[in-house]
């Protein structure tokens, strides 16, 4: 070839390799951040692409990203402090968001200063969570504390919200432009830990807390403007703001049931339903079906309890002694979660049964162990229920039928391979929005509450725009 010929094909073929290398990057950057773009969370650490299934089906999506998550510590965190919602996260623009919400800045004394947590600086009253170089927030106390934890959840997702990807709801600084707002008193932690009182005192630390609540929120404007129908107090634990639900009854409150609620206080039209933080471990990559599940009948717990919880003692006496039934007292001073995980991934159906309450946190644990949950709970009321549709994956029962003799093991027993498994596949779909994690991921139990607040918004604003239909020319009068 001549010496012009080879002169030209030099260029010609380092422009060649320049594009096949520019080609070859942009397919890796692809394919190492495809399970975003699928709507998965960002896994918590890094991963090769390799280690995450790239596919657009709901199942392979919930794998891939459960396998990451399941690397978080018990308070939800990721455990590489180096991941999070800092500085460094896209900013989200309240303007933008579908749902806003505006956060009193009470004093700690309501919320983290429960859990022994102290401002850094004078006049401080938050962690901060907006810097990926502050210390973490303060944990939460484990054991059965965990399971009425859900103020602390939201108010933490608020915190961070400012600097985090928008979820379902961001906080505002300014009341008048909020759809609801957020009371952050931890009710449950507090009455857990502080509703008796210490002597000399004569009036416990739980009470007196509850009761400066209702002073400060009665002197509040924004309380004031609507009454408090606007407000969102976060009441879990059953016992939790005994002294003070009927003065906040205006608000809006965040509870596992109505059990112990008059129904002038409380009511679903009301009020919205959260689930328990569960205390069983959720089966991760569970491929134990049908056949795997040598026990067809789970029970673990107290047997004998009070008010509508006496159908456990008869329940106990009639299945006892039937053929692949697990029906055992248990409790958490007997590592009751670790064997109730255990129980639970190796049984096809769980009894939820009322016990001193309409609710109890057995049900969730079943859900995220996959084993089918038989609800025997006339009065019980579930999360986000309007969204979703529990019969698809659980088995309800009537108090009146379940204590009749034999009714209960032919209807599990008639239940078939078939349609147990359509369950159990419902089970690992679901199963993501009652896990509470921070920061929140898609869809999990701090996003669906939020949603299911939102949803309250538009009744709450047609009373309170009828209510002030005449204010205006009543001024001018």
């Amino acid at each position: 070839m001549a010496p012009r010929g080879r002169t030209l094909l030099l260029p010609l073929a380092a422009a060649t390799v320049l594009v096949a290398s520019t080609i070859f990057l942009f397919a890796a950057a692809g394919a190492r951040w495809r399970p975003a773009d699928t709507g998965l969370p960002v896994p918590p650490r890094a991963v090769s692409a390799a280690a995450v299934p790239v596919t657009a089906s709901a199942s392979s999506n919930t794998t891939g990203a459960r396998k990451e998550l399941s690397f978080l510590d018990e308070n939800g965190r990721p455990d590489d402090p180096g991941s999070g919602s800092g500085a460094g996260a896209a900013r989200c623009d309240p303007r933008a968001a579908a749902f806003r919400v505006f956060m009193y800045d009470l004093p700690p004394e309501f919320h983290f200063g429960l859990l022994g947590w102290s401002p850094p600086s004078t006049g401080s009253v938050w962690p901060d969570l907006t810097n990926d170089f502050a210390a973490p927030p303060p944990r939460y106390p484990g054991g059965l504390n965990q399971q009425h934890s859900v103020a602390y959840w939201l108010t933490l997702d608020l915190l961070s919200s400012s600097s985090a990807p928008c979820g379902a709801a961001v906080r505002v600084a300014d009341s008048r432009d909020a759809d609801l707002v957020f009371v952050p008193f931890f009710a449950s932690l507090s009455y857990n830990r502080h509703s008796r009182p210490v002597p000399p005192e004569k009036v416990s630390r739980d009470k007196a807390l509850q009761e400066k609540l209702v002073r400060y929120l009665a002197a509040r404007p924004e309380w004031k403007r609507y009454g408090g129908a606007d407000h969102v107090i976060v009441a879990h634990h059953p016992n939790s703001l005994l002294h003070a639900r009927a003065a906040l009854s205006p608000a809006i409150f965040v509870l596992a049931d109505f059990g112990r609620y008059q129904p002038r206080v409380a009511s679903l039209e009301k009020d919205v339903i959260a689930p328990y933080k569960h205390m069983a471990k959720t089966f991760v990559n569970d491929s134990a079906g049908f056949d795997h599940r040598p026990t067809l009948l789970y029970f673990r717990g107290a047997i004998y309890r009070k008010e509508g919880g006496s159908i456990r003692q008869e329940l106990y006496y009639m299945l006892k002694d039937e053929k692949d039934v697990y029906f055992s007292f248990g409790s958490v001073q007997d590592h009751g979660a670790s064997k109730a995980s255990q129980g639970m991934h190796s049984s096809k159906f769980c009894l939820n049964i009322a016990g001193d309450t309409p609710s109890s946190n057995r049900l969730f644990d079943a859900i995220v162990s996959h084993c089918v949950p038989v609800i025997i709970s006339d009065d019980i009321e579930l999360p986000y229920e309007d969204a979703l549709d529990y019969s698809k994956f659980s088995i309800f029962v009537r108090s009146s039928d379940a204590v009749k003799k034999g009714y209960l093991m032919r209807l599990i027993s008639g239940v078939s391979k078939q349609q147990w498994t359509r369950m159990w596949n419902r089970l690992k779909e679901v199963d993501r929005y009652f896990e509470y994690w921070y920061p929140s991921q898609k869809d999990d139990a701090v996003q669906m509450i939020w949603q299911a607040l939102a949803r309250r918004v538009p009744a709450i604003q047609l009373k309170m725009h009828r209510s002030s239909r005449f204010s205006r020319s009543d001024r001018g009068k």
